[in-house]
């Protein structure tokens, strides 16, 4: 296996003098190609801070460390060549779906591809959205779906074009237990059956559990990092 990502000495502060908060405090990570991780900690533990950052969203301090995605060091990038590079490697799942409500499911999902004006493999697409089990709702619209429907189209739009990483932020927490459990085993798949690594931020334990890692985050910090027991 290879490293896909390598997190050295990370860190992120907000506030100045008493008001300082370190959100990430000297964090370091690695995550092998193909690995379903998942990082657990309660509301305001800086765990979703610390994903934003490995997802080129956000910003480490300055000389706050490194991040590196497939070998390349994405804190060295200016704006414009981290969006470019963000585009191609890393799909980002949110909570709230994100998706372009005046596009079909289908063309949500194709949109990194389309921006990259590359060719669609529509043998992947027609396997992609079987798989999502979105086959009878290709053409409609985002505020036709259901909210489990909607947040499968985004898992589809963050895997259709074999990024890197798969980021996913609390992608269960604007959805019922059922939807839920159905995007947790969405992301199992994805990573079991396309080979796709995925780091998850939830505050649920059982979530977390789904994946082969877990590490739990704390004050910025990382305070454990054990497989996952099945």
């Amino acid at each position: 296996m290879s490293k896909i990502l390598e997190v050295k000495n990370l860190v992120k502060t907000y506030g100045k003098g008493d008001n300082l908060v370190k959100a990430v405090d000297g964090v370091n990570l690695e995550v092998e190609k193909g690995e379903f991780v998942a990082i657990i900690g309660a509301s305001g533990s800086g765990k979703s801070t610390l994903l934003h950052m490995i997802g080129g969203v956000d910003r480490p301090d300055k000389k706050g460390g490194e991040i590196i995605v497939d070998g390349q060091n994405i804190t060295d990038l200016n704006d414009n060549k981290l969006a470019l590079f963000r585009r191609k490697n890393i799909g980002i799942i949110y909570q709230f779906y994100n998706l372009i409500p005046v596009l079909t499911v289908r063309e949500n999902i194709t949109l990194p591809v389309d921006l990259e004006k590359q060719k669609i493999d529509e043998e992947y697409l027609e396997e992609l959205i079987k798989t999502l089990g979105l086959e009878d709702r290709e053409n409609h619209l985002p505020n036709q779906l259901s909210g489990g429907q909607q947040q499968r189209t985004a898992i589809g739009r963050a895997l259709f074009g074999r990024p890197a990483l798969i980021l996913a932020d609390e992608p269960t927490g604007n959805l019922d237990s059922k939807a839920g459990a159905e995007i947790v085993k969405l992301l199992k798949l994805a990573n079991e059956k396309f080979g796709q690594t995925i780091i998850l931020v939830t505050h649920d334990l059982e979530i977390a559990k789904q994946a082969g890692r877990i590490i739990t985050f704390a004050d910025g910090k990382i305070v454990s990092d054990k497989k996952a027991k099945k």
